[in-house]
């Protein structure tokens, strides 16, 4: 079946939208997901800070162990955990935009 042309003075209809505002919405996209991204990989490494310290809190008041020297052991776990995930973000951080930067063309 043949289509009806169109009338001459009529405007062209674009469908599709412009290269521009796609390119525009997909950056917003991947900063707002980046920033989700790190977002819930910090909450994720206090969760195990937190997890990690009770954990050795717990042992050693069920071991009967000194309460002093537990809750020294629980923070020392605890913060020791916190600071090491730290710099596992800062490093995929890191080893991210490295990759970005030796992907991008020259």
């Amino acid at each position: 079946m043949l289509k009806p042309k169109p009338h001459p003075g009529q405007l062209a209809l674009e469908f599709s939208p412009g290269d521009d505002l796609e390119a525009y919405i997909e950056a917003r996209v991947a900063a707002r997901a980046e920033a989700d991204a790190l977002r819930w990989r910090f909450r994720l490494v206090v969760i195990e800070s937190v997890m990690l310290a009770s954990l050795v809190l717990a042992a050693g008041v069920v071991l009967d162990q000194p309460m002093g020297l537990v809750l020294r052991g629980a923070g020392i776990v605890g913060a020791g955990c916190f600071v090491t995930g730290l710099i596992l973000i800062g490093l995929t951080g890191a080893a991210g935009r490295l990759i970005a930067r030796f992907r991008r063309p020259r």
